[in-house]
């Protein structure tokens, strides 16, 4: 499960978000990446919108992602590989961001695909991720 850096174009605000992917229908059936992203409880966002004079430097942030009270993904925004205002420039040039939009920026390392074995949410799990100034959130796993 990976655990992004949202922000808002315009640069209002700053959120934590849990970009839950769904693999078996991204893996068994073709391989595509929206399909595995767009169920209706996916990506939930907060808790709270960080307003930049709150987050000063958001370079430097640090993000965590507990799966059942064990640290699975941990890491800082620094070492983001494009940072924030040139990926809200690159993707201005495609197409319009208005306020309120929201941009993923990436993820840490310690998905659960990446595991040997790999390592898969079952219902009953709780996940729990946070970032420096940006709250916690804290959500349990129910059978779909």
């Amino acid at each position: 499960m990976p655990y992004r850096l949202c922000h808002l174009s315009g640069q209002n605000g700053v959120r934590s978000t849990n970009d839950v992917t769904e693999r078996s229908f991204q893996l068994q059936r073709g391989g595509q990446w929206f399909k595995s992203k767009s169920h209706d409880t996916f990506a939930p966002i907060g808790p709270w919108l960080v307003t930049p004079d709150e987050l000063p430097d958001h370079d430097h942030v640090d993000l965590w992602l507990d799966v059942n009270g064990e640290r699975q993904q941990a890491g800082d925004t620094s070492r983001m590989v494009f940072k924030v205002p040139y990926l809200i420039s690159y993707i201005s040039r495609f197409l319009r961001l208005e306020p309120g939009d929201i941009i993923l920026t990436g993820t840490l390392g310690g998905v659960g695909l990446s595991f040997d074995p790999p390592r898969f949410l079952a219902p009953g799990d709780r996940v729990t991720l946070g970032g420096t100034g940006l709250g916690e959130q804290n959500c349990l796993c129910i059978q779909g």
